[in-house]
């Protein structure tokens, strides 16, 4: 349990409670308050302000004091020496002297003081005046990272509210045109980081890092955040923010509002309107929502996400009016679309888009619900409405990296290549640990950038070696690029991953063909067929592995096959290479013009 807000004494509380006052601060330091003030203002020390209550004006928290105290060590340790190595000024010197001699020399010492008081003012005075005339103003913060916040609950099992808590103020940050804002899934690396915030900062490429941590007790939340630089490590903003469970959503708001305003960044009306849209939520219903959303990030199990579903309409059986859960719906309904996870188009695609419409009908900025429906209506070949939700998405959340991703397929699917991987580098840089760069290597193949498409892949494993879209795609490259014993030992990782994907087996397939090993091959095409007696097979794998047997006629026949289920791999009829060999058969072009690709 948090510890509670209250005022227990000092000596009853643990090493983590917190510390009420400037005194209590000095006493843990065992410093005088005076000196615990100054390294507050010069050595970044972590003291936040209260603003939502009545009690001191500032706090801290041991742990955080402690960490401080370790990463400057060797600083303060040479202050300590210096004050120590001196004896205080009029005692060991004035022994002996005369009252007069005694007094004359109090007074030099008090002009001295004097003089050091005047220069010192001069000296801030000058610094600023040099200030307002921007000769020493710091950099512009034109891009920031919001690290996963800490848990300060001493409960492991309210992990989902503190993640939820970083995962809104992203979303709340990324409508900001004016402010670049990396994606949750390349933060939450960096959960519990063994690394400094610079070089933080710089394997993200931002200027700042915002920081923070969480405290409950019963339904009631505080929240610390704090503002870095990250070249200078420097902590130039911090604030804690007190409010009820039902009143979190304002709390959210103003917390982004006052890192916002922090940063200097321009703000439109539009955004500023967003910005500040708050909405009371009971308690139960929005713990429901971010039980379902922290069961979604765990993992891409059918388990996982269909534990997430049963909190999302857990949410909307409390609160039918709170819009967010039904995005979580759609994302999880998506997420069992997947190859990976196999169930149908027919099954899967009426559910996204009845829960992203719902979802808008509440609540039309919302970016992810846009995105999710543009998805649907892509694979559905809707291809105008599908470029006009992205696009909208990207209005509302220019910081949106599925949106980004998202248009960037959407134009590989047209033949504009090229626009394609620059939409698809901007989302990467919005997401620089995570999926993008598997997109982006995907466009490749689709442009024929074999060499380019295999080194984009393999620096994506070389972070992450058991992603399975990657080690599929990669797959599918290397069999093009006519390197089966290559790609064989990929694809059979990546079948091993995605537990046994029909998608990925229809590559191997393939793969195997081109090794000599058509007997292997036969035998994964008996297991798909087998399968697909029992439950839903995509069209697709079957198209992939009739191509790469030479069975042309068969291949039509699945494709005939996948344009009536709508499988994902019609999409992309127009530039697949694996499409090459059967481009002149009207049939194929028939097909294309079927699906509005001619």
């Amino acid at each position: 349990m948090a510890e509670p807000f209250s005022d227990t004494p000092p000596s009853e509380r643990p090493s983590e409670e917190l510390l009420d006052s400037w005194k209590e601060i000095a006493a843990y330091l065992e410093r005088d308050v005076t000196t615990v003030q100054r390294w507050e203002k010069r050595e970044g020390m972590p003291v936040h302000r209260h603003v939502h209550d009545k009690r001191g004006s500032v706090y801290a928290l041991g742990s955080e004091l402690d960490a401080w105290r370790q990463n400057r060590g060797p600083r303060l340790r040479e202050e300590n020496e210096r004050q120590t190595s001196r004896a205080p000024l009029g005692v060991e010197e004035d022994l002996g002297q005369s009252p007069a001699v005694r007094s004359r020399r109090w007074i030099a010492v008090a002009g001295v003081a004097v003089i050091v008081v005047v220069l010192g003012a001069l000296a801030v005075s000058y610094i600023l005046r040099r200030d307002r005339t921007g000769e020493t103003a710091p950099p512009k913060i034109t891009s920031l990272a919001v690290l996963p916040l800490k848990n300060l609950t001493g409960d492991p099992t309210q992990e989902y509210i503190v993640d939820g808590m970083t995962d809104a103020l992203i979303a709340r940050l990324s409508g900001i045109h004016d402010l670049r804002v990396i994606s949750r899934t390349s933060v939450m690396r960096f959960k519990d980081p063994q690394i400094s915030v610079p070089e933080i900062a710089k394997t993200l490429r931002v200027d700042a890092i915002v920081e923070g941590s969480v405290m409950r007790e019963g339904n009631r939340v505080r929240v610390t955040a704090q503002l870095i630089r990250g070249a200078t490590d420097e902590h130039f903003w911090s604030e804690t923010y007190d409010r009820e469970l039902r009143d979190v959503l304002a709390l959210q708001s103003e917390l982004a509002q006052s890192i916002a305003k922090k940063v200097q960044v321009t703000v439109t009306g539009a955004e500023h309107e967003r910005l500040t849209a708050t909405r009371s939520v009971a308690p139960e219903v929005y713990e429901s929502y971010l039980k379902g959303r922290f069961a979604l990030n765990k993992s891409n199990s059918r388990a996982d996400i269909e534990q997430g579903i049963g909190y999302f309409e857990d949410a909307i059986k409390k609160d039918p009016t709170f819009a967010h859960p039904y995005v979580g719906l759609a994302k999880a309904y998506s997420e069992l679309g997947t190859v990976f996870i196999g169930d149908s188009p027919e099954e899967s695609r009426p559910k996204i888009i009845s829960a992203a419409q719902k979802a808008l009908e509440l609540d039309p900025d919302l970016s992810e619900a846009h995105v999710l429906l543009a998805d649907v209506q892509q694979e559905q070949w809707h291809w105008a409405e599908a470029e006009s939700e992205y696009r909208r998405a990207l209005e509302l959340n220019p910081n949106d990296a599925d949106a980004h991703v998202g248009l960037a397929l959407w134009l590989v699917c047209q033949g504009r290549t090229e626009e394609a991987v620059g939409w698809a580098e901007r989302g990467q840089k919005l997401d620089p640990l995570a999926a993008s760069g598997t997109t982006i290597g995907w466009i490749l193949f689709q442009s024929r950038r074999y060499d380019d498409a295999v080194r984009e892949l393999r620096s994506v494993l070389a972070v992450r070696a058991n992603d399975a879209t990657a080690l599929y795609f990669l797959g599918f490259v290397l069999t093009a690029k006519n390197q089966p014993a290559n790609a064989i030992p990929v694809l059979e990782k990546a079948i091993l991953v995605s537990n046994r994907s029909p998608g990925v087996i229809g590559v191997l397939i393939r793969a195997y063909v081109l090794a000599g090993r058509r007997a292997d091959a036969l035998r994964l095409l008996a297991e798909l067929k087998s399968r697909s007696k029992i439950g839903y097979v995509p069209a697709g794998a079957f198209v992939n592995a009739y191509l790469g047997l030479g069975e042309n006629d068969q291949a039509f026949a699945s494709l005939e096959q996948a344009y009536k289920e709508q499988s994902n791999i019609v999409q992309f009829l127009k530039v697949h290479p694996y499409f090459d060999p059967i481009r002149s058969d009207p049939r194929f072009v028939d097909l294309v013009r079927r699906v509005g690709l001619d």
